[in-house]
C-alpha cells in the first residue's frame, strides 16, 4: 500500500490537485475564455469579506462558496441546457476550489478562518491540533 494513503490530510490536498487540473484542462480542451477565467478565477474569494462581520458568518460564507456543492448543480444545470457560460464558470469555481484545497485551505470551522478541514491552518506537523482534523495525539 501506497503510505500516501495513509495520511489523509496529504490525500486530500492531492485530490485538490487533481480536481485543480481536470477542470483546468477540461477547460483549456472546451476552447473557453481565457479573460473570463482570469476575471472570476477569485470571485469565490469575496466570501471572505464575511469575516468583517464576525467568524461565524465568515466561516459560513466561505464554505458555501468553497464547497464543492454549487458549482456541481451549475455543472449539472449547464451540460443538461447546454449553457456554456454556466459551464465555463462551473469549471473555473473548481479550479479554484481545488487550488485552495492543494494549498491547505479547507471548510472553515466558526472559531476562526485558520481552523478547518484539514488541520489548523499554519501548524507545524506534531504540534496539538485539538479537535480538528486531523487530529493529534
Amino acid at each position: 500500500m501506497l503510505p500516501v494513503f495513509e495520511k489523509p490530510n496529504i490525500l486530500l490536498k492531492l485530490e485538490g490537485f487533481a480536481v485543480f487540473l481536470l477542470a483546468l484542462v477540461v477547460y483549456w480542451q472546451q476552447s473557453f475564455s481565457w479573460p473570463l477565467f482570469w476575471s472570476t478565477v477569485f470571485l469565490p474569494d469575496l466570501a471572505l469579506l464575511g469575516y468583517l462581520v464576525n467568524a461565524k458568518v465568515g466561516a459560513r460564507a466561505y464554505n458555501v462558496t468553497h464547497s464543492k456543492l454549487l458549482p456541481s448543480a451549475l455543472a449539472v444545470v449547464a451540460a443538461t441546457t447546454g449553457n456554456t457560460l454556466f459551464m465555463a464558470l462551473a469549471l473555473i469555481w473548481f479550479v479554484h476550489i481545488g487550488a485552495d484545497r492543494l494549498l491547505g485551505y479547507g471548510l472553515k470551522y466558526p472559531e476562526g478562518f485558520n481552523v478547518t478541514h484539514l488541520g489548523i491552518i499554519g501548524r507545524a506537523d506534531g504540534e496539538s491540533r485539538g479537535r480538528y482534523l486531523p487530529c493529534g495525539k
